[in-house]
């Protein structure tokens, strides 16, 4: 018998084979290797993920890259758009804002504050801070999936080291990664939909100069006034101790002309818990969402679970994951959504609580530890819980979508 292999200019008939073989040109690409490091595959992951956190608005450019069976399916596509007045909602819950910690606990409670925030801002008001999320998304997710796939192809090198370990590595990375470049915006985000005074609405613009220029309260400051008392008190006070108290209102004036009065570091308010917080959330996420991959494509159930896909002997472990069906791949990644939300979200109310510092009370800059016992000493185990289920309503759907997204733009895409 001869082996018929596809080529370019038609059928060659490869003699010596026992076994009749059809290979298309499209196998014979799939059998090749992939160069993980290569600038093409850097730059064609970069995009998928992009156009998988951007969702509905690349729509257009999905229906270029993705196959006429599932364009129906773009129209389902939740976007950050869809859910931003909820987002804005939470963002108020966890950062106990004073106007709206009343209405938290319930769904009622959410429905009540988004009837307040349209009465008193407007359609508008719902959408604040929203700008920023559009300017982070994108770069977010890009640099999030292109990360995880090439700390991946690092530490994960074959199938015998696919552990979950391993797994849970190389997402906790490359949610570090992608966080430390884009957490100004999460940061400015939160301060714009923290915002509810009509008199202290802050452009985009305004924001950033106001985070830039905060400082919490210098101890000197108070030592200089408690210095300056003692030197403006009678003379009660014997020579010594009014020699030293003037050295030390000379040294505490020293020290605040000298003091930096801006800086960039505002804009990395809440970053260690944030750090804390992705190493679930993103760890959790990939390594649910590839595990629950796993379980359908399991030999048993793969027929009905996944998309018929050419296979050459030729073809790594690593790349002949066959893809998923469109209701599977969901699923894989709304139960990533719910349980990587679950297992980090007390450190995201300590996040918002720490983020929104400078635009409370005197400004003073609360560390992770006191941020938490503030808010068990407020509202107990239930404060670190505060606006979950809206963080499921959003999240949930989010990345369903947000892996469906990037696992069909890398098959459109040739990754």
């Amino acid at each position: 018998m001869g082996v018929t292999r596809g080529t370019g200019g038609g059928n060659e008939k490869v003699e010596g084979r026992k076994n009749t073989v059809v290979v298309t040109p499209v196998e014979a690409d799939r059998s090749r290797k992939i160069d993980k490091q290569s600038l093409d595959y850097v730059w064609r992951t970069g995009l998928a993920g992009g156009l998988a956190g951007s969702a509905v608005r690349t729509s257009r450019a999905l229906r270029r890259l993705l196959a006429a069976d599932t364009e129906e399916l773009i129209h389902c596509v939740q976007a950050k758009t869809v859910v931003a007045p909820l987002d804005r909602v939470k963002i108020l819950f966890q950062a106990s804002n004073p106007q709206f910690a009343k209405y938290t606990g319930s769904w009622f409670g959410v429905v009540t504050a988004m009837r307040d925030i349209n009465q008193q801002e407007g359609l508008r008001g719902l959408y604040r801070g929203h700008s920023a999320t559009l300017l982070r998304i994108f770069p977010y997710a890009a640099i999030k999936f292109l990360a995880y796939e090439q700390i991946r192809s690092v530490v994960i090198k074959d199938k015998s080291q696919e552990t979950v370990g391993r797994r849970l590595v190389s997402g906790s990375l490359a949610g570090i990664t992608s966080v430390f470049f884009t957490y100004p915006l999460e940061v400015i985000r939160v301060r714009l939909a923290f915002e509810t005074r009509k008199d202290a609405r802050s452009s985009l613009s305004r924001i950033c100069k106001q985070i830039y220029n905060e400082h919490p309260p210098s101890p000197a400051a108070h030592l200089s006034s408690s210095a300056a008392a003692v030197t403006n008190s009678s003379g009660n006070a014997s020579a010594p101790l009014r020699a030293a108290a003037s050295t030390l209102v000379s040294t505490t004036t020293a020290l605040q002309a000298v003091r930096p009065s801006s800086g960039v570091s505002n804009f990395y308010r809440g970053f260690s818990p944030t750090l804390w917080g992705m190493l679930p959330y993103a760890g959790v996420s990939f390594l649910t969402h590839d595990t629950v991959g796993d379980w359908f494509r399991l030999p048993s159930i793969a027929q009905y679970t996944t998309m018929p896909v050419a296979r050459t002997s030729s073809t790594s472990s690593s790349q002949s994951r066959a893809p998923l069906r469109t209701p599977y791949e969901l699923i894989s990644g709304a139960l990533a959504g719910f349980i990587s939300q679950t297992v980090s979200y007390p450190l995201e109310v300590i996040r918002r609580r720490m983020q929104v510092g400078g635009a409370v009370g005197d400004g003073h800059r609360l560390g992770m530890g006191e941020t938490a016992r503030r808010i068990w000493a407020e509202k107990g185990a239930r404060g670190f819980w505060v606006g979950l289920t809206i963080g499921y309503a959003k999240v949930v759907p989010m990345v369903a979508v947000s892996f469906w997204v990037y696992e069909r733009g890398k098959l459109a895409l040739g990754v």
